[in-house]
C-alpha cells in the first residue's frame, strides 16, 4: 500500500465522501428519498434485470465498455418516474445525492454516463420491445402481491407554487 494511500485513509474502497456522510446524517427525509425508498421496496429489480440482460452488449469488446444493467436500469427509471430528457438526468445525479444513492454512483470513483451511453441504453428497450415488457414484469409482480398499476399522473407542485402535471409512465 501507498503511504499516500494510508495517510488520506483511504484504505477502505467502500469509504464515503464527507458529503454523502454529512448528507446520510440529516435528520429530514426528504419526499423524493421517500418516493425512491418506495420504488426500492417495491419495484422487482432482479425480475427486470433478466429481461434485459439477454439483449445487453457484453465486455471483452475494444473500446468504453458497456455500463451494468442494474445501474443503467437504475437511471432510466427516474428519468421515466421524473420526466427527465437524457442531458437533464445527467445533471440530476450530478446535483442529488439521493439519486447518486438509488443508482449507486459514487463521484469519488466514477463519474455520471453521459446522455449518449443513457440514449443507447433506451432505444435497446425500445427497439426489443422492452419497455412492454418491463411494464408486464412489473404487473405481474405486484399482482402477486394483490397490487394493481395503471398510467396515472404525478403532481409536482415544488415550483414557483405552480402545479405541474407530468405523465407517468410505467416504463
Amino acid at each position: 500500500m501507498h503511504e499516500w494511500t494510508r495517510f488520506r485513509g483511504l484504505t477502505d474502497m467502500s469509504q464515503r465522501s464527507f458529503a454523502s456522510a454529512e448528507y446520510a446524517l440529516k435528520n429530514k427525509s426528504t419526499r423524493r428519498e421517500k418516493f425512491l425508498a418506495d420504488m426500492e421496496r417495491v419495484v422487482p429489480w432482479a425480475r427486470l434485470i433478466r429481461v434485459i440482460e439477454p439483449l445487453c452488449p457484453t465486455s471483452g469488446r475494444v473500446g468504453r465498455q458497456p455500463i451494468c444493467v442494474p445501474r443503467m436500469l437504475r437511471m432510466y427509471c427516474p428519468q421515466q418516474w421524473y420526466g427527465l430528457a437524457d442531458e437533464a438526468v445527467e445533471d440530476a445525479l450530478y446535483d442529488s445525492q439521493t439519486l447518486r444513492d438509488f443508482v449507486g454512483i459514487d463521484l469519488l470513483r466514477e463519474s455520471v454516463p453521459d446522455a449518449t451511453t443513457r440514449l443507447k441504453f433506451r432505444r435497446l428497450l425500445l427497439d426489443n420491445d422492452l419497455t412492454k415488457a418491463l411494464f408486464e414484469e412489473i404487473n405481474a409482480h405486484l399482482a402477486e402481491q394483490g397490487l394493481l398499476m395503471r398510467a396515472g399522473t404525478i403532481v409536482d407542485a415544488t415550483r414557483s407554487g405552480h402545479f405541474k402535471l407530468r405523465q407517468f409512465c410505467a416504463m
